[in-house]
Protein backbone atom coordinates (compact mmCIF):
# COMPACT_ATOMS: atom_id res chain seq x y z
CA UNK A 1 0.00 0.00 0.00
CA UNK A 2 2.81 2.23 0.67
CA UNK A 3 4.50 1.68 -2.89
CA UNK A 4 1.06 2.72 -4.63
CA UNK A 5 0.56 5.93 -2.09
CA UNK A 6 4.06 6.99 -3.60
CA UNK A 7 3.61 5.76 -6.98
CA UNK A 8 0.81 7.96 -6.94
CA UNK A 9 2.39 11.25 -5.74
CA UNK A 10 5.51 10.60 -7.86
CA UNK A 11 2.07 10.21 -10.96
CA UNK A 12 0.35 13.52 -9.78
CA UNK A 13 4.02 15.55 -9.48
CA UNK A 14 4.90 14.49 -13.49
CA UNK A 15 1.27 15.71 -14.32
CA UNK A 16 1.56 18.91 -12.33
CA UNK A 17 5.48 19.69 -13.60
CA UNK A 18 4.14 18.57 -17.34
CA UNK A 19 1.42 21.20 -17.18
CA UNK A 20 3.36 24.08 -15.52
CA UNK A 21 5.67 23.85 -18.54
CA UNK A 22 3.65 23.27 -21.34
CA UNK A 23 2.95 25.98 -23.95
CA UNK A 24 0.11 25.69 -26.30
CA UNK A 25 0.68 27.18 -29.65
CA UNK A 26 -1.86 27.85 -32.73
CA UNK A 27 -0.60 29.59 -35.67
CA UNK A 28 -2.81 31.24 -38.72
CA UNK A 29 -1.22 32.59 -41.95
CA UNK A 30 -2.07 33.89 -45.44
CA UNK A 31 -1.72 31.09 -48.23
CA UNK A 32 -1.17 33.85 -50.46
CA UNK A 33 1.89 35.09 -49.21
CA UNK A 34 5.29 34.27 -50.62
CA UNK A 35 7.31 33.62 -47.53
CA UNK A 36 10.35 32.85 -49.50
CA UNK A 37 10.72 36.62 -50.24
CA UNK A 38 10.83 37.80 -46.98
CA UNK A 39 14.34 37.93 -45.75
CA UNK A 40 14.92 41.13 -43.39
CA UNK A 41 12.36 42.29 -40.06
CA UNK A 42 12.12 44.88 -38.04
CA UNK A 43 9.75 45.65 -34.69
CA UNK A 44 6.42 47.48 -35.50
CA UNK A 45 6.80 50.13 -32.45
CA UNK A 46 3.79 51.41 -32.51
CA UNK A 47 1.99 47.95 -31.35
CA UNK A 48 4.77 46.92 -29.52
CA UNK A 49 4.43 50.06 -27.00
CA UNK A 50 0.52 48.97 -26.90
CA UNK A 51 1.13 45.72 -25.48
CA UNK A 52 0.47 45.83 -22.06
CA UNK A 53 3.50 44.36 -19.92
CA UNK A 54 6.20 45.72 -18.86
CA UNK A 55 9.27 47.17 -20.60
CA UNK A 56 11.72 44.86 -19.64
CA UNK A 57 9.94 41.70 -20.46
CA UNK A 58 9.27 43.91 -23.71
CA UNK A 59 12.92 43.65 -23.99
CA UNK A 60 12.99 40.25 -22.97
CA UNK A 61 10.11 39.24 -25.48
CA UNK A 62 12.26 41.05 -28.43
CA UNK A 63 15.49 39.83 -27.43
CA UNK A 64 14.05 36.27 -28.27
CA UNK A 65 12.47 36.70 -30.99
CA UNK A 66 15.48 38.15 -32.59
CA UNK A 67 17.27 35.53 -31.82
CA UNK A 68 14.58 33.10 -32.99
CA UNK A 69 15.02 35.64 -36.06
CA UNK A 70 18.63 35.22 -37.04
CA UNK A 71 18.77 31.95 -36.02
CA UNK A 72 16.26 31.40 -39.27
CA UNK A 73 18.67 33.52 -41.48
CA UNK A 74 16.40 36.64 -41.23
CA UNK A 75 18.29 40.18 -40.74
CA UNK A 76 17.40 42.83 -39.01
CA UNK A 77 16.68 46.05 -41.46
CA UNK A 78 15.69 49.18 -42.10
CA UNK A 79 13.99 49.35 -44.75
CA UNK A 80 12.47 45.25 -44.02
CA UNK A 81 10.50 42.94 -45.95
CA UNK A 82 8.15 42.39 -42.59
CA UNK A 83 7.49 44.12 -39.55
CA UNK A 84 7.24 42.24 -36.07
CA UNK A 85 4.64 43.20 -33.21
CA UNK A 86 3.71 41.52 -30.13
CA UNK A 87 0.25 41.88 -28.10
CA UNK A 88 -0.16 40.11 -24.69
CA UNK A 89 -3.17 38.79 -22.79
CA UNK A 90 -3.30 37.35 -19.00
CA UNK A 91 -6.11 35.80 -17.24
CA UNK A 92 -6.28 33.88 -13.52
CA UNK A 93 -7.32 30.60 -14.05
CA UNK A 94 -9.10 28.73 -11.82
CA UNK A 95 -8.78 24.91 -11.45
CA UNK A 96 -10.86 22.76 -9.43
CA UNK A 97 -9.89 19.26 -8.31
CA UNK A 98 -12.61 17.20 -6.94
CA UNK A 99 -10.55 14.26 -5.99
CA UNK A 100 -12.70 12.78 -3.41
CA UNK A 101 -11.11 9.44 -2.81
CA UNK A 102 -7.75 9.03 -0.90
CA UNK A 103 -5.39 7.90 1.95
CA UNK A 104 -5.36 9.53 4.77
CA UNK A 105 -5.19 9.18 8.85
CA UNK A 106 -8.85 8.36 9.65
CA UNK A 107 -11.32 7.24 12.08
CA UNK A 108 -13.13 5.05 9.63
CA UNK A 109 -15.85 2.65 11.79
CA UNK A 110 -14.78 -0.88 13.00
CA UNK A 111 -16.95 -2.44 15.08
CA UNK A 112 -13.96 -4.56 16.61
CA UNK A 113 -11.60 -1.49 17.02
CA UNK A 114 -12.14 1.39 18.73
CA UNK A 115 -10.15 4.69 17.71
CA UNK A 116 -8.08 6.05 14.49
CA UNK A 117 -5.85 4.67 12.38
CA UNK A 118 -4.52 4.76 8.35
CA UNK A 119 -7.72 3.79 5.91
CA UNK A 120 -8.92 4.99 2.79
CA UNK A 121 -11.19 7.69 3.41
CA UNK A 122 -13.44 10.18 1.20
CA UNK A 123 -12.41 14.28 1.59
CA UNK A 124 -15.63 16.14 0.17
CA UNK A 125 -13.61 19.02 0.02
CA UNK A 126 -12.47 20.11 -3.51
CA UNK A 127 -9.07 21.22 -4.08
CA UNK A 128 -8.99 25.04 -5.67
CA UNK A 129 -5.96 26.50 -7.23
CA UNK A 130 -5.54 29.63 -9.06
CA UNK A 131 -2.76 30.29 -11.50
CA UNK A 132 -1.99 33.27 -13.78
CA UNK A 133 -2.18 32.10 -17.38
CA UNK A 134 -0.86 34.32 -20.33
CA UNK A 135 -1.08 34.56 -23.96
CA UNK A 136 1.41 35.73 -26.58
CA UNK A 137 0.96 36.88 -30.10
CA UNK A 138 3.40 37.40 -32.19
CA UNK A 139 1.95 38.96 -35.75
CA UNK A 140 4.23 38.97 -38.91
CA UNK A 141 3.14 41.88 -41.14
CA UNK A 142 4.32 42.67 -44.53
CA UNK A 143 6.36 45.70 -44.75
CA UNK A 144 4.85 46.96 -48.16
CA UNK A 145 1.40 46.17 -48.38
CA UNK A 146 0.75 46.52 -44.65
CA UNK A 147 -1.04 43.61 -43.88
CA UNK A 148 -1.14 40.49 -41.60
CA UNK A 149 0.67 37.72 -43.33
CA UNK A 150 1.49 35.38 -39.97
CA UNK A 151 0.41 35.25 -36.59
CA UNK A 152 1.64 33.20 -33.96
CA UNK A 153 -0.22 32.27 -30.25
CA UNK A 154 1.45 30.85 -26.95
CA UNK A 155 -0.63 30.01 -24.12
CA UNK A 156 1.14 29.03 -20.88
CA UNK A 157 1.12 29.42 -17.31
CA UNK A 158 3.65 32.38 -16.30
CA UNK A 159 5.99 31.54 -13.97
CA UNK A 160 5.30 34.47 -10.96
CA UNK A 161 8.59 34.66 -9.96
CA UNK A 162 11.14 37.13 -8.78
CA UNK A 163 14.03 35.02 -10.06
CA UNK A 164 15.12 36.82 -12.92
CA UNK A 165 17.17 33.53 -15.19
CA UNK A 166 13.82 31.79 -14.67
CA UNK A 167 11.61 34.16 -15.86
CA UNK A 168 13.87 35.17 -19.21
CA UNK A 169 14.08 31.34 -19.65
CA UNK A 170 10.29 31.06 -19.53
CA UNK A 171 10.27 34.05 -22.29
CA UNK A 172 12.78 32.27 -24.40
CA UNK A 173 10.62 29.29 -24.44
CA UNK A 174 7.04 30.90 -25.69
CA UNK A 175 8.44 32.41 -28.45
CA UNK A 176 10.50 29.50 -29.27
CA UNK A 177 7.72 27.61 -29.62
CA UNK A 178 5.62 29.83 -30.93
CA UNK A 179 8.21 30.63 -33.58
CA UNK A 180 8.73 27.29 -34.19
CA UNK A 181 5.80 27.43 -36.84
CA UNK A 182 7.31 30.77 -38.72
CA UNK A 183 7.85 30.27 -42.00
CA UNK A 184 5.23 28.47 -42.55
CA UNK A 185 5.75 25.42 -44.92
CA UNK A 186 5.14 26.33 -48.24
CA UNK A 187 5.19 22.51 -49.25
CA UNK A 188 2.75 20.97 -46.90
CA UNK A 189 0.04 24.29 -48.33
CA UNK A 190 0.97 22.49 -52.36
CA UNK A 191 0.01 19.24 -51.34
CA UNK A 192 -3.11 20.69 -50.27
Amino acid sequence: MKNLKLLSLAALAVVFLASCTSVRVVSDYDKKADFQTYKSYAFYKTGIDKAQISDLDKKRILRAIENEMSSRGFVKSQQPDVLVSIFTKERERVDVYNNNFGWGWGGFYNPWVWGPGWGWGWNNQPNVSTRTEGSLYIDVIDAKKKELVWQGRGVGTLNNTSNIEKKEERIREFVSHILKEYPPSTTAVAAN
